[in-house]
């Protein structure tokens, strides 16, 4: 009899978006987080779906980072007047919303020139003081960790991105190693020899991620496993793909 049981890793989700719950956009990253949390070890308890509204957002972000492990949020965080998931971030934990020059220089170098952070962008470098940055690497502005709450895009690219990121700081059942290889194609020249690997290796969680025309890298591919051994197998394998498909396409990245 085990006297001394491991502890429960718990989560809970914040879904936010007047989008879904009109149901204009429908909902992509729920199963995805059901997903990611499974493989991590962590139980995903409760999931909640909040319109744009300060109030329900403060209080629902609220109720479950003190309940849960881990809170993931969803939505909110783009550039326009009804992203409030920071403003709401930083309300629910006491802090200030500024511009964090991290999250500034990150855009700078996505977008080449400063002069190409308009106001609208801007906004999306306003980050409740003293959380971490968690990078974006699709389109550059960030997410951010406050206390145990994890606030990420709501588009299921960047989301999953995110995900990738946080994915071997989180406390789990079981620790996961990951591995990241650039390819200088697009992700239709790489796709089947993807999936095959995969299909191989079904214990590796293997991702494809658009840079959206970030010459000359115009892809990440991510795999996440707890076995290095066969991490690292099915690393060489995708090694190999993205070799031979940048012959093909004749792509040098130095």
């Amino acid at each position: 009899m085990n006297t001394n049981p491991q502890p429960v890793v718990s989560a809970g989700l914040l879904v936010i978006g007047d989008e879904i719950l009109s149901g204009r956009t429908p909902d992509r990253n729920i199963n995805t987080i059901a997903r990611f949390c499974t493989e991590l070890g962590i139980d995903l308890s409760q999931v909640r779906v909040v319109a744009d509204d300060v109030d329900e957002v403060v209080e629902a972000v609220n109720a479950l980072r003190t309940r849960y492990t881990h809170v993931f949020t969803t939505g909110g965080i783009g550039p326009t007047h009804d992203d409030i998931t920071a403003q709401c971030m930083a309300t629910a934990f006491g802090v200030e919303l500024v511009e964090n020059p991290e999250a500034i220089a990150m855009m700078e170098h996505r977008f080449g020139d400063s002069r190409a952070l308009t106001a609208a962008r801007r906004r999306m470098a306003r980050i409740p003081a003293g959380a971490t940055l968690i990078p974006n690497i699709v389109s550059a502005a960030p997410g951010f960790k406050i206390g145990n709450v994890y606030v990420m895009a709501g588009v299921p690219k960047i989301m999953q991105a995110m995900l990738e990121n946080i994915a071997p700081t989180l406390e789990g059942g079981r620790r996961l190693f990951s591995r990241t290889i650039e390819v200088g194609v697009g992700e239709s020249a790489i796709a089947g020899a993807l999936k095959k690997i995969q299909d191989e290796y079904d214990d590796v969680k293997i991702g494809s991620y658009p840079r959206m025309g970030e010459k000359p890298v115009f892809t990440e591919v991510v795999l996440r496993g707890a076995d290095e051994l066969r991490l690292d197998e099915a690393a060489q394998k995708v090694h190999r793909a993205v070799n031979k498909a940048h012959a093909e396409h004749g792509v040098n990245l130095g």
